[in-house]
């Protein structure tokens, strides 16, 4: 952590650094951007179940002291989140409706409350001819989104975490099911 960091973005970069996530998840810190704001922490994750990648992503977590008039806030969380979906699916009309709605609802599952939420959800249908013929359709999907945090960022980074697990098309966690801790290696 920046020796210069405000007590504020320490603490959420401590709170953010003691979120517990599914086991299925595997988290790493990566460099943050430089130039967006003040202080930034980022982290990317990917959901791996049976050596299988369902989802992948990257959460970015932006402090500017002195808040920013777009944010409305002193923080701001910039996220993005990308699966295969099965090729039926590419064709929906409704499929980026879907993925708001599902950053929405993790959102709200996890107690995370934010003001000015914007984004895009892309889909992408790739189809092969020629000498690739032989290869199916692939259809991907892209939440990106930013919002500011109102609240404990921990929960934010948990809602996020759930998206991703949602978009790789895992069910959630029961109710009152904890993950385990992993172990570090």
């Amino acid at each position: 952590m920046p020796e210069d960091a405000p007590d504020e973005f320490a603490e959420a970069l401590t709170s953010l650094r003691d979120v517990r996530l599914r086991p299925e998840i595997l988290l790493e810190e990566v460099p943050a951007p430089q130039r967006i704001a003040p202080h930034a922490v980022a982290v990317s994750a990917d959901v791996v179940q049976d050596d299988e990648e369902l989802a992948t992503g990257r959460f970015v977590l932006l402090y500017d002291p002195a808040g920013q008039e777009a944010w409305e806030g002193r923080f701001r969380a910039v996220t993005f989140v990308r699966a295969a979906l099965e090729p039926d699916l590419g064709g929906d009309p409704m499929l980026g409706q879907v993925g708001w709605t599902w950053l929405q609802e993790c959102l709200e599952a996890a107690g995370a409350p934010y003001t000015a939420a914007g984004g895009t959800v892309t889909r992408v249908v790739s189809e092969s001819f020629g000498a690739l013929s032989q290869r199916p359709a692939t259809v991907e999907i892209e939440v990106r989104a930013s919002w500011t945090p109102l609240a404990d960022v921990a929960t934010h980074l948990e809602a996020w975490a759930a998206l991703l697990c949602t978009v790789g098309g895992l069910p959630p966690l029961p109710a009152g099911v904890s993950p385990l801790p992993r172990r570090r290696s």
